[in-house]
């Protein structure tokens, strides 16, 4: 069993797996690309907390636009205040200096819509993986040519999208340097040189790096937030779970982890980007636990309010395992075994606080309380 590859990539967090499966739910060509019209009744009763936020995915990988928007209108009937886009170069401009922005209008139309901000990664890194990048680009290295054009596109973006608050850089980007240590010091240099300028042309905009935080506490790897302990926050993905996939703690005892990140950032303000609890039976999931994470999640983050940025539930929906398995098994992470790729679909297919049969799980009300009892600043 190749424990490096299996650690990487499954207590790594879902960064990689996100480019799998949640961009690929592209809105099919044929639907409109016009603003929605959300009935008054979802924007006029419900009180959005902009530091609580949900990851919003519609049950199929290929929903109709009409699916996104009751996913969008379900979600943010919760109180929640933002949720997370994930964006690829690729995607976003397929030839150099010419943007595709079909899907991307959709989904902050429908963020606006619903009053929520929107916390932007945009994958430079992503797990162990560089970039995706557009094929226009070529290999990419952490250079002033590469700054230059992270600058020149997230400007882009940012001057299209008000909605956008706060924007990830590089996703889980201790799974890459694990990998790659000795290029911690050349991606330091592009990160500072990417946010001083964005930063002097969008000032209300906060950008960080996401760490996870299962995987620097399992490989014994924290020196790295110290190392990348740059721009506005340090946003970390938290889903406990051993090196072979499986939840083997407690709630309560996983929570107890919640505090390292305060203490990793050394005074930065702190995210988290995903946090969630999967339900799955195969790897001890159950839907008690779920609720009971959610619980100490919530009171560590009502304990230490003054000290987070935000903090963001993963996820709305499950999905059918197979779904995680085909774009985790495709994924360019790689898996050490059959085990550890079962686990991690499992994982991640049913991470969700609805079922495949649109069940509510307990931790769905849950989560409409405890956005209640947190205060909204």
């Amino acid at each position: 069993m190749n424990k490096k590859v299996l650690r990487g990539a499954v207590a790594g967090g879902t960064a990689a797996v996100i480019i799998a499966i949640v961009l690929l739910w592209i809105i099919p060509q044929s639907q409109p690309t016009q603003p929605l019209q959300t009935p008054p009744t979802i924007q006029s009763t419900i009180s959005h907390n902009a530091k609580l936020g949900l990851v919003i995915m519609p049950l199929t990988q290929t929903p109709t636009l009409a699916e996104i928007q009751s996913a969008y209108q379900q979600a943010a009937s919760t109180g929640i205040g933002r949720s997370n886009v994930y964006l690829t170069w690729p995607n976003i401009e397929p030839k150099e200096g010419q943007y595709n922005w079909k899907t991307s209008d959709i989904l902050m139309g429908l963020n606006r819509e619903q009053n929520l901000n929107v916390t932007l990664y945009f994958s430079v890194i992503n797990d162990r993986v560089l970039g995706p990048f557009p094929n226009w680009m070529g290999k990419p290295q952490f250079d002033q040519k590469l700054q230059d054009e992270t600058v020149q596109t997230l400007d882009v973006v940012l001057s299209r999208y008000y909605i956008v608050d706060h924007v990830i850089i590089g996703g889980d980007v201790d799974g890459y340097f694990r990998d790659h240590p000795n290029d911690i010091q050349n991606y330091a240099k592009f990160f500072d040189g990417v946010y001083s300028k964005l930063k002097a042309k969008h000032s209300d905009v906060k950008f960080g790096n996401w760490f996870s935080l299962n995987s620097i506490l399992n490989q014994y790897h924290t020196d790295i937030v110290s190392k990348l302990n740059q721009g506005d926050f340090v946003a970390y993905s938290y889903y406990p779970i051993d090196s072979t996939g499986y939840e083997q703690q407690s709630p309560e005892e996983a929570s107890k982890n919640l505090q390292k990140m305060i203490d990793l950032a050394d005074g930065k303000k702190i995210a988290l980007v995903e946090v969630g609890w999967s339900t799955a039976k195969s790897i001890n999931g159950t839907k008690d636990d779920q609720v009971k994470f959610m619980k100490t999640v919530f009171d560590f983050y009502r304990k230490n309010n003054s000290q987070f940025e935000f903090l963001t539930w993963y996820r709305q929906y499950d999905r059918p395992v197979e779904t995680c398995y085909n774009s985790l098994n495709a994924s360019p992470v790689g898996f050490g075994n059959d085990i550890m790729l079962n686990n991690a679909a499992a994982l991640l297919c049913n991470m969700g606080l609805i079922d495949v049969d649109k069940n509510l799980k307990p931790a769905w009300d849950e989560l409409k309380n405890q956005i209640q009892l947190s205060p909204n600043s």
